[in-house]
Protein backbone atom coordinates (compact mmCIF):
# COMPACT_ATOMS: atom_id res chain seq x y z
CA UNK A 1 0.00 0.00 0.00
CA UNK A 2 1.55 3.12 -0.98
CA UNK A 3 1.75 6.20 1.46
CA UNK A 4 -0.98 7.81 -0.02
CA UNK A 5 -3.17 5.07 0.30
CA UNK A 6 -2.49 5.01 3.85
CA UNK A 7 -3.25 8.27 4.64
CA UNK A 8 -6.69 8.12 2.59
CA UNK A 9 -7.36 4.86 4.86
CA UNK A 10 -6.72 7.00 8.43
CA UNK A 11 -8.75 9.49 6.67
CA UNK A 12 -11.78 7.44 6.82
CA UNK A 13 -10.95 5.99 10.16
CA UNK A 14 -11.06 9.49 11.91
CA UNK A 15 -14.82 10.64 12.92
CA UNK A 16 -15.77 13.73 11.47
CA UNK A 17 -15.65 15.40 15.15
CA UNK A 18 -11.63 14.37 14.73
CA UNK A 19 -11.51 16.11 11.43
CA UNK A 20 -13.48 19.39 12.80
CA UNK A 21 -11.06 19.46 15.73
CA UNK A 22 -7.85 19.41 13.35
CA UNK A 23 -9.08 21.71 11.10
CA UNK A 24 -10.03 24.09 13.56
CA UNK A 25 -7.01 23.69 15.75
CA UNK A 26 -5.18 25.13 12.64
CA UNK A 27 -7.06 28.08 12.06
CA UNK A 28 -7.35 29.04 16.03
CA UNK A 29 -3.40 28.76 15.70
CA UNK A 30 -3.10 30.57 12.42
CA UNK A 31 -5.78 33.85 14.06
CA UNK A 32 -3.88 33.82 17.23
CA UNK A 33 -0.14 34.02 15.40
CA UNK A 34 -1.80 36.78 13.11
CA UNK A 35 -3.20 38.81 16.50
CA UNK A 36 0.05 38.47 18.56
CA UNK A 37 2.36 39.81 15.28
CA UNK A 38 -0.34 42.40 14.77
CA UNK A 39 0.03 43.33 18.54
CA UNK A 40 3.61 42.60 20.08
CA UNK A 41 7.13 42.98 18.88
CA UNK A 42 8.28 39.55 17.04
CA UNK A 43 10.94 39.06 20.22
CA UNK A 44 7.80 38.46 22.66
CA UNK A 45 7.09 35.76 24.64
CA UNK A 46 3.22 35.79 23.56
CA UNK A 47 4.85 35.71 19.77
CA UNK A 48 6.80 33.30 20.49
CA UNK A 49 4.12 31.08 21.95
CA UNK A 50 1.27 31.82 19.08
CA UNK A 51 4.07 30.98 16.30
CA UNK A 52 4.91 27.74 18.35
CA UNK A 53 1.29 26.81 18.79
CA UNK A 54 0.61 27.24 14.80
CA UNK A 55 4.00 25.53 14.14
CA UNK A 56 2.10 22.53 15.76
CA UNK A 57 -0.67 22.44 14.64
CA UNK A 58 0.40 22.45 11.01
CA UNK A 59 3.60 20.43 11.73
CA UNK A 60 0.73 17.48 13.04
CA UNK A 61 -1.79 17.79 10.15
CA UNK A 62 0.93 17.92 7.61
CA UNK A 63 2.42 14.39 9.59
CA UNK A 64 -0.95 13.14 9.97
CA UNK A 65 -2.09 14.07 5.95
CA UNK A 66 0.92 14.76 4.20
CA UNK A 67 -0.44 18.69 3.28
CA UNK A 68 -1.42 21.11 4.82
CA UNK A 69 -3.69 23.61 2.53
CA UNK A 70 -6.04 25.88 3.73
CA UNK A 71 -8.81 27.21 1.56
CA UNK A 72 -11.33 29.52 0.63
CA UNK A 73 -13.99 28.64 -1.47
CA UNK A 74 -16.81 30.95 -1.53
CA UNK A 75 -17.74 31.93 2.25
CA UNK A 76 -16.44 28.54 3.67
CA UNK A 77 -12.77 27.56 4.78
CA UNK A 78 -12.05 24.72 4.30
CA UNK A 79 -8.54 22.98 6.10
CA UNK A 80 -7.70 19.96 3.87
CA UNK A 81 -10.76 18.73 2.67
CA UNK A 82 -13.09 19.69 5.34
CA UNK A 83 -15.07 22.24 5.72
CA UNK A 84 -15.20 23.90 9.07
CA UNK A 85 -18.48 24.40 10.31
CA UNK A 86 -19.16 27.98 12.21
CA UNK A 87 -19.04 27.68 16.23
CA UNK A 88 -18.49 30.21 18.88
CA UNK A 89 -15.39 29.10 19.66
CA UNK A 90 -13.89 29.35 16.07
CA UNK A 91 -16.68 31.91 14.66
CA UNK A 92 -13.96 34.59 15.39
CA UNK A 93 -10.78 33.01 13.83
CA UNK A 94 -12.79 31.62 10.95
CA UNK A 95 -13.98 35.30 10.23
CA UNK A 96 -11.08 37.17 10.24
CA UNK A 97 -8.96 34.42 8.18
CA UNK A 98 -11.65 34.33 5.71
CA UNK A 99 -11.56 38.43 5.34
CA UNK A 100 -7.56 38.39 5.55
CA UNK A 101 -7.31 35.80 2.64
CA UNK A 102 -10.05 37.94 0.91
CA UNK A 103 -7.85 41.00 1.30
CA UNK A 104 -4.83 39.36 -0.17
CA UNK A 105 -6.42 38.02 -3.05
CA UNK A 106 -5.61 34.38 -1.74
CA UNK A 107 -7.91 31.15 -2.52
CA UNK A 108 -5.41 28.74 -0.59
CA UNK A 109 -2.21 28.60 1.39
CA UNK A 110 -0.60 25.98 0.78
CA UNK A 111 2.17 24.86 3.43
CA UNK A 112 5.27 23.09 2.28
CA UNK A 113 7.04 20.92 4.96
CA UNK A 114 7.93 22.68 8.06
CA UNK A 115 8.34 26.39 7.60
CA UNK A 116 10.74 28.10 10.21
CA UNK A 117 9.55 31.16 12.83
CA UNK A 118 10.95 33.62 10.26
CA UNK A 119 9.35 32.37 7.53
CA UNK A 120 5.94 32.45 9.44
CA UNK A 121 6.62 35.64 10.40
CA UNK A 122 7.12 37.18 7.45
CA UNK A 123 3.74 35.75 5.92
CA UNK A 124 1.89 36.82 8.77
CA UNK A 125 3.47 40.43 9.00
CA UNK A 126 2.62 40.91 5.39
CA UNK A 127 -0.83 39.66 5.69
CA UNK A 128 -1.25 42.04 7.91
CA UNK A 129 -0.99 44.90 5.04
CA UNK A 130 -1.81 43.31 2.18
CA UNK A 131 -1.31 45.15 -1.46
CA UNK A 132 -5.00 47.15 -1.16
CA UNK A 133 -3.40 49.59 -3.42
CA UNK A 134 -3.60 47.02 -6.35
CA UNK A 135 -6.74 45.44 -7.81
CA UNK A 136 -8.10 42.17 -6.24
CA UNK A 137 -7.12 40.13 -8.67
CA UNK A 138 -3.40 41.22 -8.61
CA UNK A 139 -2.91 41.09 -5.22
CA UNK A 140 -1.76 37.40 -4.75
CA UNK A 141 0.83 38.17 -7.21
CA UNK A 142 2.54 40.83 -5.13
CA UNK A 143 1.94 38.99 -2.02
CA UNK A 144 4.04 36.63 -3.50
CA UNK A 145 6.32 38.47 -5.16
CA UNK A 146 7.08 40.12 -1.45
CA UNK A 147 7.81 36.66 -0.26
CA UNK A 148 10.22 35.78 -2.74
CA UNK A 149 12.25 39.35 -2.37
CA UNK A 150 11.90 38.51 1.24
CA UNK A 151 13.66 34.66 1.01
CA UNK A 152 10.41 32.79 2.05
CA UNK A 153 9.97 29.84 -0.09
CA UNK A 154 7.91 27.63 2.44
CA UNK A 155 4.33 28.59 0.77
CA UNK A 156 2.42 28.12 -1.88
CA UNK A 157 -1.02 30.04 -3.16
CA UNK A 158 -3.78 29.67 -5.57
CA UNK A 159 -6.18 31.98 -6.33
CA UNK A 160 -9.85 32.01 -5.16
CA UNK A 161 -12.57 30.09 -6.08
CA UNK A 162 -16.00 32.35 -5.39
CA UNK A 163 -18.68 30.40 -7.64
CA UNK A 164 -19.35 27.12 -5.50
CA UNK A 165 -22.22 26.84 -3.77
CA UNK A 166 -22.77 24.20 -1.10
CA UNK A 167 -25.56 25.40 0.74
CA UNK A 168 -28.19 22.90 0.10
CA UNK A 169 -25.22 20.80 2.32
CA UNK A 170 -25.95 22.65 5.70
CA UNK A 171 -28.83 22.32 8.25
CA UNK A 172 -30.77 25.41 8.86
CA UNK A 173 -28.97 26.44 11.69
CA UNK A 174 -25.33 26.21 10.49
CA UNK A 175 -26.92 27.64 6.91
CA UNK A 176 -27.86 30.22 9.88
CA UNK A 177 -24.60 31.26 10.95
CA UNK A 178 -23.29 31.05 7.67
CA UNK A 179 -24.79 34.09 6.44
CA UNK A 180 -23.92 35.59 9.18
CA UNK A 181 -20.52 35.34 8.82
CA UNK A 182 -20.95 36.22 5.47
CA UNK A 183 -22.44 39.43 6.52
CA UNK A 184 -19.75 39.98 8.79
CA UNK A 185 -17.38 39.42 5.76
CA UNK A 186 -19.04 42.11 3.78
CA UNK A 187 -19.20 43.87 5.98
CA UNK A 188 -15.57 44.29 7.17
CA UNK A 189 -14.51 44.71 3.46
CA UNK A 190 -16.66 47.63 2.91
CA UNK A 191 -15.45 49.60 5.97
CA UNK A 192 -12.14 48.84 5.36
CA UNK A 193 -12.78 50.30 1.38
CA UNK A 194 -14.34 53.18 2.96
CA UNK A 195 -11.46 53.68 5.41
CA UNK A 196 -8.98 53.22 2.31
CA UNK A 197 -11.31 56.23 0.21
CA UNK A 198 -12.18 53.42 -2.10
CA UNK A 199 -15.97 52.64 -3.25
CA UNK A 200 -16.71 49.57 -1.84
CA UNK A 201 -19.08 47.13 -3.65
CA UNK A 202 -22.80 47.51 -3.55
CA UNK A 203 -23.41 44.60 -4.98
CA UNK A 204 -21.47 42.18 -2.66
CA UNK A 205 -24.12 43.89 0.09
CA UNK A 206 -26.77 43.17 -1.73
CA UNK A 207 -26.21 39.46 -1.72
CA UNK A 208 -25.32 38.99 1.80
CA UNK A 209 -28.43 40.95 2.83
CA UNK A 210 -30.64 39.33 0.70
CA UNK A 211 -29.35 35.69 2.40
CA UNK A 212 -30.38 37.35 5.58
CA UNK A 213 -33.52 38.63 4.34
CA UNK A 214 -34.29 34.49 2.95
CA UNK A 215 -33.02 33.29 6.66
CA UNK A 216 -35.15 35.55 8.45
CA UNK A 217 -38.33 34.59 6.22
CA UNK A 218 -37.35 30.63 6.68
CA UNK A 219 -35.90 30.39 9.88
CA UNK A 220 -35.90 33.71 11.91
CA UNK A 221 -35.14 32.09 15.81
CA UNK A 222 -31.83 30.95 14.22
CA UNK A 223 -30.98 34.55 12.99
CA UNK A 224 -32.35 36.48 15.91
CA UNK A 225 -30.34 34.06 18.38
CA UNK A 226 -27.12 34.88 15.96
CA UNK A 227 -27.42 38.73 17.19
CA UNK A 228 -26.25 37.36 20.89
CA UNK A 229 -23.13 37.03 19.70
CA UNK A 230 -20.46 39.27 20.83
CA UNK A 231 -16.98 40.18 20.04
CA UNK A 232 -15.46 42.61 21.18
CA UNK A 233 -12.58 43.58 18.86
CA UNK A 234 -14.90 43.22 15.99
CA UNK A 235 -17.36 45.48 17.44
CA UNK A 236 -18.42 47.96 14.64
CA UNK A 237 -18.51 44.36 11.98
CA UNK A 238 -20.57 42.39 14.09
CA UNK A 239 -22.85 45.88 15.32
CA UNK A 240 -23.79 46.37 12.07
CA UNK A 241 -24.88 42.56 11.44
CA UNK A 242 -26.81 42.43 14.47
CA UNK A 243 -28.63 45.93 13.44
CA UNK A 244 -29.19 44.41 9.94
CA UNK A 245 -30.83 41.23 11.41
CA UNK A 246 -32.96 43.02 13.80
CA UNK A 247 -34.14 45.81 11.68
CA UNK A 248 -34.86 42.82 9.01
CA UNK A 249 -36.97 41.39 11.69
CA UNK A 250 -38.66 43.85 12.52
CA UNK A 251 -39.36 45.19 9.20
CA UNK A 252 -41.36 41.62 8.50
CA UNK A 253 -43.17 41.95 11.81
CA UNK A 254 -44.36 45.49 10.15
CA UNK A 255 -45.65 43.72 7.02
CA UNK A 256 -43.01 45.22 4.66
CA UNK A 257 -42.40 43.47 1.15
CA UNK A 258 -39.60 41.26 0.47
CA UNK A 259 -38.13 43.87 -2.04
CA UNK A 260 -38.49 46.78 0.85
CA UNK A 261 -37.06 44.21 3.27
CA UNK A 262 -33.77 44.07 0.89
CA UNK A 263 -33.04 48.14 1.15
CA UNK A 264 -34.26 47.95 4.73
CA UNK A 265 -31.02 45.26 5.25
CA UNK A 266 -28.78 47.50 2.79
CA UNK A 267 -29.77 50.64 4.63
CA UNK A 268 -29.04 48.41 8.63
CA UNK A 269 -25.96 47.05 7.48
CA UNK A 270 -24.48 49.95 6.54
CA UNK A 271 -25.96 52.23 8.96
CA UNK A 272 -22.46 53.20 10.95
CA UNK A 273 -20.46 53.28 8.09
CA UNK A 274 -19.20 56.80 8.52
CA UNK A 275 -17.68 55.52 11.52
CA UNK A 276 -15.10 54.24 9.17
CA UNK A 277 -13.91 58.20 8.97
CA UNK A 278 -13.53 58.45 12.85
CA UNK A 279 -9.88 57.99 13.65
CA UNK A 280 -9.64 54.27 15.56
CA UNK A 281 -7.75 55.81 18.19
CA UNK A 282 -11.30 57.24 19.51
CA UNK A 283 -13.52 54.85 18.21
CA UNK A 284 -11.64 52.03 20.31
CA UNK A 285 -10.85 54.48 23.23
CA UNK A 286 -10.82 52.97 26.71
CA UNK A 287 -12.92 54.61 29.41
CA UNK A 288 -15.23 58.10 28.29
CA UNK A 289 -14.59 60.38 25.44
CA UNK A 290 -13.43 63.82 26.06
CA UNK A 291 -16.04 66.92 24.21
CA UNK A 292 -13.71 67.01 21.27
CA UNK A 293 -13.57 62.96 20.77
CA UNK A 294 -17.49 62.82 21.24
CA UNK A 295 -17.57 65.53 18.24
CA UNK A 296 -15.83 63.41 16.28
CA UNK A 297 -18.21 60.61 17.06
CA UNK A 298 -21.13 62.22 16.08
CA UNK A 299 -20.22 63.38 12.95
CA UNK A 300 -20.42 59.67 11.54
CA UNK A 301 -23.93 60.48 10.29
CA UNK A 302 -23.47 62.92 7.90
CA UNK A 303 -19.87 61.02 7.28
CA UNK A 304 -21.70 58.25 6.25
CA UNK A 305 -23.74 60.09 3.79
CA UNK A 306 -20.96 61.52 2.10
CA UNK A 307 -19.22 57.88 1.96
CA UNK A 308 -22.20 56.38 0.36
CA UNK A 309 -22.00 59.27 -2.24
CA UNK A 310 -18.68 57.75 -3.19
CA UNK A 311 -20.10 54.41 -4.49
CA UNK A 312 -20.53 53.81 -7.81
CA UNK A 313 -24.18 54.37 -9.36
CA UNK A 314 -24.34 52.06 -11.90
CA UNK A 315 -27.44 50.18 -9.95
CA UNK A 316 -28.70 53.44 -8.76
CA UNK A 317 -27.58 55.38 -5.68
CA UNK A 318 -29.04 53.80 -2.20
CA UNK A 319 -31.29 56.30 -1.36
CA UNK A 320 -32.58 54.64 1.60
CA UNK A 321 -29.28 53.56 2.77
CA UNK A 322 -27.86 57.24 3.07
CA UNK A 323 -30.65 58.74 4.27
CA UNK A 324 -30.61 55.72 7.10
CA UNK A 325 -26.83 56.60 8.01
CA UNK A 326 -27.59 60.26 8.05
CA UNK A 327 -31.29 60.22 10.17
CA UNK A 328 -30.32 56.93 12.46
CA UNK A 329 -29.18 59.15 15.84
CA UNK A 330 -32.10 62.03 14.90
CA UNK A 331 -34.67 61.09 18.04
CA UNK A 332 -38.50 61.35 16.58
CA UNK A 333 -38.57 65.09 17.14
CA UNK A 334 -35.37 65.42 15.32
CA UNK A 335 -33.52 66.54 18.80
CA UNK A 336 -30.29 64.23 18.17
CA UNK A 337 -27.62 64.61 16.08
CA UNK A 338 -26.57 65.91 13.93
CA UNK A 339 -27.88 69.13 13.85
CA UNK A 340 -30.46 70.12 11.65
CA UNK A 341 -30.98 73.29 9.21
CA UNK A 342 -34.55 73.00 8.94
CA UNK A 343 -37.85 70.72 9.70
CA UNK A 344 -37.46 67.15 9.08
CA UNK A 345 -39.88 63.86 9.27
CA UNK A 346 -37.83 60.61 9.71
CA UNK A 347 -38.63 57.89 7.29
CA UNK A 348 -39.63 54.60 8.15
CA UNK A 349 -36.34 53.47 7.56
CA UNK A 350 -34.68 55.02 9.73
CA UNK A 351 -37.38 54.80 12.90
CA UNK A 352 -36.59 50.89 12.33
CA UNK A 353 -32.99 51.24 12.50
CA UNK A 354 -32.77 53.50 15.43
CA UNK A 355 -34.62 50.54 17.28
CA UNK A 356 -32.24 48.33 16.41
CA UNK A 357 -29.44 50.42 16.58
CA UNK A 358 -30.70 51.41 20.76
CA UNK A 359 -31.03 48.01 21.47
CA UNK A 360 -27.83 46.27 20.24
CA UNK A 361 -25.51 48.79 21.35
CA UNK A 362 -27.21 49.02 25.49
CA UNK A 363 -26.84 45.04 25.45
CA UNK A 364 -23.81 45.22 24.27
CA UNK A 365 -20.43 45.33 26.46
CA UNK A 366 -18.06 48.78 24.95
CA UNK A 367 -14.53 50.06 25.89
CA UNK A 368 -15.89 53.12 27.03
CA UNK A 369 -18.28 51.60 29.78
CA UNK A 370 -18.11 48.57 32.45
CA UNK A 371 -21.77 47.38 32.44
CA UNK A 372 -24.29 46.30 29.89
CA UNK A 373 -28.20 46.64 30.37
CA UNK A 374 -30.21 43.18 30.39
CA UNK A 375 -32.22 43.03 27.12
CA UNK A 376 -35.35 43.13 29.14
CA UNK A 377 -34.21 46.55 31.11
CA UNK A 378 -33.85 47.58 27.40
CA UNK A 379 -36.52 47.36 26.23
CA UNK A 380 -38.64 48.57 29.24
CA UNK A 381 -36.34 51.99 28.94
CA UNK A 382 -37.32 52.11 25.14
CA UNK A 383 -40.94 51.78 25.96
CA UNK A 384 -41.29 54.28 29.14
CA UNK A 385 -39.04 56.76 28.69
CA UNK A 386 -39.76 58.65 25.93
CA UNK A 387 -36.83 61.41 26.06
CA UNK A 388 -34.63 58.39 24.51
CA UNK A 389 -36.85 59.75 21.47
CA UNK A 390 -37.69 56.08 19.91
CA UNK A 391 -40.50 56.05 17.73
CA UNK A 392 -43.84 54.44 20.10
CA UNK A 393 -45.39 52.02 17.52
CA UNK A 394 -41.86 50.72 16.77
CA UNK A 395 -41.20 49.79 20.08
CA UNK A 396 -44.41 48.03 20.26
CA UNK A 397 -43.68 46.26 17.31
CA UNK A 398 -40.18 45.20 18.59
CA UNK A 399 -41.33 44.45 21.44
CA UNK A 400 -44.40 42.01 19.86
CA UNK A 401 -41.33 40.90 17.90
CA UNK A 402 -39.07 39.69 20.59
CA UNK A 403 -41.36 39.68 23.73
CA UNK A 404 -41.04 41.08 26.73
CA UNK A 405 -37.72 39.19 27.46
CA UNK A 406 -35.89 39.00 24.50
CA UNK A 407 -33.64 36.09 22.87
CA UNK A 408 -30.55 36.13 25.34
CA UNK A 409 -32.14 37.23 28.65
CA UNK A 410 -31.17 35.26 31.34
CA UNK A 411 -34.55 34.71 33.87
CA UNK A 412 -35.51 32.97 36.74
CA UNK A 413 -38.52 31.06 37.96
CA UNK A 414 -41.12 30.76 40.30
CA UNK A 415 -39.33 27.20 41.13
CA UNK A 416 -35.84 28.44 41.22
CA UNK A 417 -34.63 27.10 38.12
CA UNK A 418 -32.71 29.30 35.83
CA UNK A 419 -32.84 29.15 31.62
CA UNK A 420 -31.93 31.77 28.91
CA UNK A 421 -35.04 33.09 26.45
CA UNK A 422 -34.18 30.64 23.00
CA UNK A 423 -37.29 32.41 21.13
CA UNK A 424 -40.52 34.32 21.50
CA UNK A 425 -43.18 31.90 22.05
CA UNK A 426 -45.10 31.39 18.78
CA UNK A 427 -48.69 32.54 20.19
CA UNK A 428 -48.80 36.45 19.82
CA UNK A 429 -50.29 37.30 22.60
CA UNK A 430 -48.02 35.34 25.03
CA UNK A 431 -45.19 38.15 25.30
CA UNK A 432 -44.40 36.94 29.04
CA UNK A 433 -43.96 33.43 28.01
CA UNK A 434 -41.30 32.68 25.78
CA UNK A 435 -39.44 29.47 24.24
CA UNK A 436 -36.68 29.19 27.06
CA UNK A 437 -33.61 26.75 27.37
CA UNK A 438 -33.16 25.56 30.80
CA UNK A 439 -29.44 25.38 32.20
CA UNK A 440 -29.82 25.05 36.09
CA UNK A 441 -31.98 23.40 38.19
CA UNK A 442 -33.27 24.58 41.78
CA UNK A 443 -30.61 23.68 43.31
CA UNK A 444 -27.61 26.13 40.93
CA UNK A 445 -26.24 22.90 39.26
CA UNK A 446 -25.65 23.26 35.77
CA UNK A 447 -27.67 20.70 33.54
CA UNK A 448 -25.84 18.42 31.48
CA UNK A 449 -28.58 18.44 28.68
CA UNK A 450 -30.33 22.38 28.45
CA UNK A 451 -33.64 21.08 26.75
CA UNK A 452 -35.89 23.95 25.26
CA UNK A 453 -39.51 24.54 27.63
CA UNK A 454 -42.21 26.21 26.62
CA UNK A 455 -43.37 28.44 29.46
CA UNK A 456 -47.03 27.87 28.97
CA UNK A 457 -47.05 24.27 29.15
CA UNK A 458 -49.53 23.89 32.40
CA UNK A 459 -49.45 20.96 34.87
CA UNK A 460 -52.65 18.86 35.66
CA UNK A 461 -54.25 21.15 38.09
CA UNK A 462 -54.12 23.69 35.12
CA UNK A 463 -51.49 25.97 36.51
CA UNK A 464 -48.45 27.29 34.84
CA UNK A 465 -44.78 24.56 35.18
CA UNK A 466 -43.08 27.91 35.62
CA UNK A 467 -43.49 31.51 35.78
CA UNK A 468 -40.29 34.07 35.20
CA UNK A 469 -39.97 36.28 38.77
CA UNK A 470 -36.88 37.88 37.48
CA UNK A 471 -33.82 38.40 35.29
CA UNK A 472 -30.37 38.01 35.99
CA UNK A 473 -26.65 38.97 34.79
CA UNK A 474 -25.15 36.25 33.09
CA UNK A 475 -21.47 37.91 34.05
CA UNK A 476 -22.82 37.18 37.94
CA UNK A 477 -23.11 33.11 37.19
CA UNK A 478 -20.25 32.82 34.67
CA UNK A 479 -22.56 31.96 32.03
CA UNK A 480 -21.82 33.16 28.61
CA UNK A 481 -25.42 33.15 26.78
CA UNK A 482 -24.32 33.05 23.05
CA UNK A 483 -23.12 29.45 24.15
CA UNK A 484 -26.42 27.94 23.77
CA UNK A 485 -27.04 29.87 20.20
CA UNK A 486 -23.90 29.70 18.31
Amino acid sequence: MTARAELAVDRGARSDADEQRRARGVVVALHGALRAVRLYPIENVAVQKALDELDGQVARLVSEDGECDVRRTGDFVFVNDTRIRLGLDNYAAVVYVLGMMREAGIGTLRVRGRPPARAWVVLLAFLQAPPLEYPEEERLGQLEARLVAAGVREFEFDGPIDDVDTDDELDARERARQTYVRSLDVTREVMTQARLGRSPSLRRVKRAVQSVVDAILTDPASMLGLTTLREFDEYTFVHSVNVCILSVALGRRLGLTKLQLLELGVAALLHDIGKSRVPTEVLNKRGALDDAERDLVREHPWQGLLALFTLPVGSGRPWRAMTGAFEHHLRTDCSGYPALVRPRRLSLISRIIAVADGFDAATTARVYRDTTWSPADVLLGMRDNPRLGFDPVIVKAFINLTGIYPVGTLVVFDTFEMGVVHSANPVEDELSRPIVRLLMDAGGNRLADTPLVDLLTRNEGGHFVRTIIRTENPDRWGIRVADYFA
